[in-house]
Parts: structure tokens; sequence; C-alpha cells
């Protein structure tokens, strides 16, 4: 028996790397998918393209400017003057947002009154305007807490000199210190190239397992295995096993280039994520063998392959938070094994996370593998029969 299941995982070794589309499917979608996300796809903005419209015209307006100009996360691109002006700037992409400083800005500022600044923001990316409105809050909330103090000794000063002994008020003050844990910088490269790991392990095993099995069918050679003394279990070891070793071969790829080109942290264990990748391609392994039993041509294994995988990467919680989609999509990823592997890939990378924790995820995993594989090996034996 493992003779022959030896043998045709070697023919299969052989055939993939005879085949020239099969070669390009094994090494050109991983550093694809990894320069793309590693470097095109970034979610952090800093020098934020800004116009600056200042109504007032005052030091205090020059000194809210400067706090601005000061901060790496803006740059200041243009001086609108005329409300056509500011259309055009936002009409054309020429700047994310327009700082506005009204009048009466310097005289409400020093009564302590409320001081208005308008902030117009380009919401046609919806998250870069949510990130650089909380950036420009942030900017004017220290502006205004810098501007108190002086206020406030004026306050003061003005007691003391009218009664004659010092004056003591309880002036309340807040220490906000906030630090954050597992990504320091707030990088999204290293929320997104750990993911890589999971669509690559599901595109390239799925789609090679189908096709393999497929191209059996379409160049005529099924029947020629099938009259051999090879039984369908061994068939189907030999037909997967190599597409089992290229998914863990290029996680491992995967995790090495995210070290060496992109630094990211890696604090987790290595062998326990090896061991979570053999549990998910339970899954893959098992999707591509049912997918072969109901295509007929190599062409219709690819699009069933896209088919299942857009839906599950969607679905995965790879880029779209699980939990901000609707309430009924929400239980179909309980469905989906790339939810699981999604969570253990981050979590091992970014937080260390152990069994004692993943220990849900991994056991759906497992759940969801076996019955998928069992269920494509029942149609295929059906099939060969």
């Amino acid at each position: 028996m493992r003779e022959r299941i030896a043998e045709i995982v070697r023919k299969e070794f052989r055939q993939l790397l005879r085949d020239p589309r099969m070669r390009v499917m094994l090494f050109l979608p991983p550093l694809i998918q990894l320069i793309v996300f590693g470097y095109a796809v970034n979610l952090d903005v800093d020098n934020a393209r800004i116009a600056w419209q200042d109504f007032d015209r005052t030091a205090e307006s020059r000194e809210l400017r400067a706090a601005f100009e000061g901060s790496r996360r803006f740059k200041i691109v243009a001086l609108p003057v005329h409300e056509a002006d500011v259309q055009r700037l936002l009409d054309r992409g020429e700047a994310t947002a327009v700082v506005r400083v009204l009048p009466n800005f310097a005289r409400d500022v020093k009564r302590g009154d409320t001081a208005d600044v308008q902030v117009l923001l380009d919401g046609t990316d919806s998250n870069t305007a949510s990130i650089v409105s909380n950036y420009a809050t942030q900017t004017i909330a220290q502006y205004a807490s810098s501007a108190s103090v002086p206020l406030q000794r004026n306050r003061l000063v003005g007691p003391t000199m009218a009664s004659g002994t010092a004056m003591r008020a309880a002036i309340p003050s807040l220490d906000l210190r906030s630090r954050v844990w597992f990504n320091p910088d707030l990088r999204s490269r290293n929320y997104f190239v750990p993911g890589i790991i999971v669509n690559l392990v599901m595109l390239v095993t799925l789609m090679l397992t189908s096709m393999a099995i497929v191209r059996e069918k379409e160049i005529g050679t099924m029947e020629q295995l099938m009259v051999t003394p090879i039984r369908p279990v061994e068939l189907i070891l030999g037909k997967t096993l190599p597409f089992a070793l290229l998914g863990l071969f290029d996680t491992g790829l995967i995790v090495v280039l995210a070290l060496v080109l992109f630094h990211l942290p890696f604090r987790g264990s290595l062998l326990l994520l090896f061991a979570s990748t053999v549990l998910f391609l339970f899954t893959t392994l098992g999707s591509g063998l049912f997918i072969s039993t109901i295509s007929r041509t190599q062409q219709q294994a690819m699009m069933s392959t896209f088919l299942f995988f857009q839906p599950a990467f969607l679905l995965s919680g790879f880029a779209f938070p699980i939990h901000n989609m609707p309430q009924s999509v929400q239980y179909f990823t309980y469905l989906n094994p790339v939810r699981y592997f999604m969570d253990v890939v981050r979590g091992i990378f970014l937080k260390d996370t152990g069994i004692s924790v993943l220990w849900p995820q991994l056991l759906a995993m497992a759940a969801l593998g076996v019955s998928i594989l069992t269920l494509s090996v029942m149609r295929f034996k059906k099939k060969l029969d």
C-alpha cells in the first residue's frame, strides 16, 4: 500500500512540475499576494492631504495651523479662499479634508467660549475619512487643552491681586495614557500579511486538488488508474498528499518572507501554526475533491474553485470585521472554516495565543474538515464505482 501511494505521489509531483501552468500557480500567487498586501494595500493614514481656510487670521488661528503642520499626520497642500476653491479641491480629490477656522475664533478662545472650527471631509473613502476626522479632532483637542492653561492662570491672577492673598482653585486634571497591545504602531501590514497565509493555502490547495483529478478525466487516464490494483483510498491519498505538502511549504514560505521582508512580529508557536494548517487542509483538500466530482473539465474546476473561494474569502474577516456584518450573514460564517483559521493565524503571529485560547477554533476546523473530507471521499468513491 505504501509503495503504491508513494508512486502516485511521485507521479503527481512530476506531472505538477512539468506543467508550466501548474508551476506558475505554485509560485506566482504567493509572491503577488505578498507584495500587494504587504506593500500596496495599506490602511494607515500618514501625511493626509488637507486644505487650510482661515477666516480669522489671528495669532491663535496661526497657532492652530502650526499644530496641524507639526503633526506627521497632515500635509497642508492648499489655501483656498472661496467656496468654489473648496469644492474644486474635494471634487478632484486633491485634498482629503478642508479645515476651516471660522471668524471670531481668537475672541472666543480668549473668553473661554466655544470656538468654531469646521472640518469638511471627502467621504468617498469612508475608512480614510473616519481616520482623518479622528486625527483632526485629536489635534484640535490638544490645542484647546494648551490654550486653556493661560486662561485658567489669568482667572486666578485677578482675585489674587484683589485680595492680596494667594487664591487656590481645585482645577481637575486627567492624565490619560493609552497603550496599544500586540500592534503598537497600528500598522495594517501586521494585520493583513498573516491573513495571506490563509488565503494562499486555501486557493492553491483547493485549485490544484480539483484540477489534478479532473485532468485525469480529461486526458482519459482515470480509466487506466481504475483498472490497476490501486484502491480508491490509495488513489485519493496519492492525489491529495502532494498538495497538502505544498500547502505546508507555502505556509513556511510566507512566514519566512513576512519576517525577512516586512519584519513582522512572530510571537507564537511555529509548531502550533503548522498543526492548525494541517487541520485547515482537511477542509480545502476535501472541497477540492468534491469540486473534482462535479466538474468535467479543468475550466469548470477553476470556475467552481473561484465560486467557492470568493464568498469564503469575503466572510472570513480578512478585511471586514465579522461583527460589523448583518446578523443573518454572521450565522453563515460559522460554517466557513476560513474564519477560524484566520483567527488562529493572527492570534499566533501577533498575540502568542496558545491552545488554551484557540481550542474552539481548532475544534471547529477539525469538525468541518473531517465532515467535508468524508463526504467528498464518499462521493468520489461512488463516481469511481
